[in-house]
């Protein structure tokens, strides 16, 4: 039997850290551990594929190292495939493949799993729209710390959908997503803070949520700062 290479017996923390400061060594490394038929390797060479972290990016090849780890069960890595049927990266954008992978890796207990099929029955992609079923998902993901999807319960309990409305529970829940690194949980903490009237506050977890947030979301929110009452918010969206 092919010995685990030896970056996989590494903490996450430490493989980090050598990625940091030698990507291509720690991609060699981890590519042997994939070409070893290792479903942990082949999940997170995937990744590197996938990031062009250490190896030229190959989005194609990045999906075939999925599907062969989540042919063994690697839950992680059905998710991966999930998403590359959902962003079409190596492979046709394809929503009910995508769903499909989501529901798989949400049933196995995964949180992004479960947040991914939350997502798709909330929108209705690939699958039948059922919100009530989505929110079910996102409270599952919420109890295993996951951030995203204790920001989507924040949105419920804001706008009393589906949950009784709650402005301190769902404040509470951005101030938890914004905390866990989640960029709309960290826009939707700072909002409330200005409506607060913490500026200092609200000026901080806007400038973090732009340093993530996706192109569409910082358009958003320059829009939304730029129709602020405070001087503060406002001089932020030229910068977004």
């Amino acid at each position: 039997m092919t010995a685990p290479s030896p970056l996989l017996t590494q903490s996450a923390d430490q493989m980090r850290a050598q990625l940091a400061a030698s990507p291509e060594a720690a991609a060699a490394l981890i590519r042997a551990g994939a070409d070893a038929g290792l479903p942990d390797a082949q999940a997170y060479y995937g990744q590197l594929l996938l990031d062009g972290q250490g190896v030229a990016a190959d989005p194609a090849e990045a999906f075939r190292q999925f599907g062969l780890a989540a042919a063994s069960g690697h839950v992680m890595a059905i998710n991966m495939v999930g998403r590359c049927h959902e962003k079409g990266w190596g492979t046709p954008v394809d929503p009910v493949a995508a769903a499909a992978c989501y529901r798989r890796a949400a049933e196995a207990g995964l949180d992004w799993g479960m947040y991914n099929w939350g997502s798709a029955l909330g929108l209705g992609a690939g699958v039948a729209q059922d919100e009530q079923a989505a929110l079910g998902w996102f409270q599952k993901a919420a109890a295993l710390g996951h951030a995203k999807s204790i920001n989507f319960l924040g949105a419920f309990h804001e706008e009393g959908r589906l949950l009784p409305r709650d402005l301190p529970r769902a404040a509470e829940c951005y101030r938890i997503a914004a905390e866990g690194g989640d960029f709309r949980g960290q826009f939707n903490h700072g909002r409330l803070r200005a409506d607060a009237g913490d500026i200092a506050a609200a000026t901080h977890w806007m400038q973090t949520a732009a340093t993530s947030a996706t192109p569409a979301f910082r358009t958003m929110m320059r829009d939304h700062l730029a129709a602020s009452a405070h001087a503060a918010l406002r001089a932020l969206a030229a910068g977004l």
